[in-house]
């Protein structure tokens, strides 16, 4: 390859055309093409940088003189993130697929023939294969010194400047691959992520619970009251819908028999976006016949319990979330929908909780919407999110919510307006949504035909009317219990991260506005 003067980096604070860098990696890109040396495909792992800084990054346990007594070679891949050229020597730092960086020792008289004068050519931001020893630099730094290097992936776009990093947030969102390179903290949460997820898995399977999966696009939109988004068959000429929910096609399940069943499934909702909203989202939803609302209370704590005092550095059960240090150890506190109205708002009394007028004269003087066609188990709960949900910041079930905003769930025997049902709130927010099951196939009929009218009425999010899924009632369900979990709210608790797009790899994002 024809030397090239190194012109991609630039020194502290210089500002450098990113299209000139570009057309120079083009060019050089265009010599490796020549040569026949662009995008190989025939290098091997054989270690990984974390691998290998556990178990021999103790200077105490491995000198250098322990390195030098090993004969095993080993083989890395990764990419270029500094190196530092000093004529006949060179040292330069990678990042690999383990997420850790190594530092590489070349030495021109240690390669083949000309590799040396060609790694001068490379830039920040490539991806190479190295194969050589361990050794540890006079400064103990443990190193692979190199026998051999490749150019894997010629970068054609520059990382952005070590000394600035990728801070704007937007950007950190779209390029959430840049993203991944330059701020190892986002790696670490997507990697906690994967260790939440696979640890649900386990508890489940674990408690015998069967996983199945169900369709994502939908008749009739059902499950939640939630806007859906809709999308067309071209082949049928049929307009379906992405699911807001997979819960009636679980149920559907319990009647054929599968009595444990779960699903960590997408789900697609056409609302709002915000630091705890995305257009679509990741849900657990698990169903279990023969149990109720108070069986999930229970079994909800000790998924908890064991996810949180299992996960790295939170053995003792305490969360650090926004400042706050969240306790998922011992018995969640659990306190009624009224109970917590009540004791928020002084102007009500227990003979209020019921009387739609006075709810709506209390909403109206804390400034909160109430539409005409609200009952008082709407306008009740709009009480509870604008002034309480907020403050409960330790876990707290909720419990018995009106039957007016839970068309699915089933009625309280202690009182036949509310339902048996909670909500698992913590630092503020939903994470958790169970209740006894409704099984009733006339009771539901007619609670789906209230969801209608008030569909007809303009409420955009109201359920529609599902006759299958009555006619799967009428063959009849057992007495169950169900739940969903939201994993992207879990894990932004558990991860520290104040907005949901943190915990998403591809949050959702306006197009991007090109000049």
């Amino acid at each position: 390859m024809t030397e090239r003067k190194d012109k991609t980096e630039a020194p502290e604070g210089a500002e450098v055309d990113e299209n000139r860098l570009i057309a120079e990696r083009r060019e050089k890109l265009h010599d490796l093409r020549e040569l026949g040396e662009a995008y190989p495909n025939d290098f091997r792992v054989g270690a990984d940088a974390a691998t290998l800084l556990e178990r021999f990054g103790d200077a105490d346990d491995w000198d250098q003189a322990a390195l030098e007594a090993r004969e095993e070679g080993y083989s890395l891949a990764g990419r270029i993130l500094s190196r530092r050229i000093m004529g006949k020597a060179s040292f330069v730092h990678i990042q690999d697929g383990s997420g850790a960086r190594i530092q590489l020792y070349l030495r021109r008289d240690d390669l083949p023939e000309g590799v040396y004068r060609s790694f001068k050519q490379w830039d920040i931001g490539d991806i190479v294969g190295v194969t050589g020893r361990l050794m540890r630099t006079r400064t103990g730094e443990l190193s692979l010194h190199a026998s051999d290097i490749r150019l894997l992936t010629k970068a054609l776009r520059p990382l952005p400047e070590k000394w600035h990093g990728l801070t704007d947030q937007e950007m950190r969102y779209r390029q959430r691959y840049v993203d991944l390179i330059v701020n190892p903290e986002v790696r670490e949460t997507f990697v906690r992520r994967s260790l939440i997820v696979r640890a649900i898995r386990h508890y489940f399977d674990a408690h015998g619970f069967l996983e199945v999966e169900t369709p994502m696009m939908h008749h009739i939109p059902g499950g939640a009251t939630a806007r859906p988004f809709v999308t067309h068959h071209n082949a049928l000429d049929l307009d379906l819908y992405l699911r807001v929910a997979p819960e009636l096609h679980l149920k559907r399940l319990l009647v054929g028999g599968l009595e444990k069943v779960y699903e960590i499934n997408r789900n697609f909702r056409n609302e709002g976006v915000s630091t705890r909203h995305n257009p679509e989202f990741t849900m657990l939803e698990f169903y279990w016949a023969h149990a109720d609302y108070d069986d999930l209370i229970r079994l909800t704590q000790d998924l908890l319990n064991r996810l949180v005092t299992k996960l790295p550095g939170m053995a003792d059960g305490q969360v650090e979330y926004q400042g706050e240090t969240i306790d998922f150890t011992g018995d969640f506190e659990r306190v009624t929908v009224v109970e917590a109205v009540l004791a928020h708002y002084d102007e009500l009394f227990p003979e209020d909780v019921k009387d739609a007028d006075r709810l709506g004269e209390v909403c109206r003087s804390h400034d909160i919407h109430v539409d005409d066609a609200w009952g008082w188990g709407r306008r009740l709960m709009e009480l509870f999110e604008a002034g309480v949900e907020h403050r409960l910041v330790q876990p707290t079930f909720v419990t018995h919510y009106p039957i007016e905003v839970s068309p699915l769930s089933r009625r309280s025997e202690s009182d036949p307006d509310f339902a048996d049902r909670f909500e698992l709130i913590v630092a503020g927010r939903e994470i958790a949504n169970g209740f006894s099951e409704l099984n009733d196939p006339e009771d539901q009929a007619e609670r789906f035909r209230a969801q209608a009218s008030a569909r007809d009425a303009g409420d955009a999010e109201a359920m529609h009317f599902d006759q299958d899924y009555i006619r799967a009632l009428e063959y009849g369900m057992p007495p169950a219990a169900g739940e969903g979990i939201g994993i992207d709210r879990l894990v932004m608790l558990l991860t520290d991260s104040a907005s949901i797009r943190d915990v998403l790899l591809f949050p959702y994002l306006r197009p991007e506005v090109r000049d």
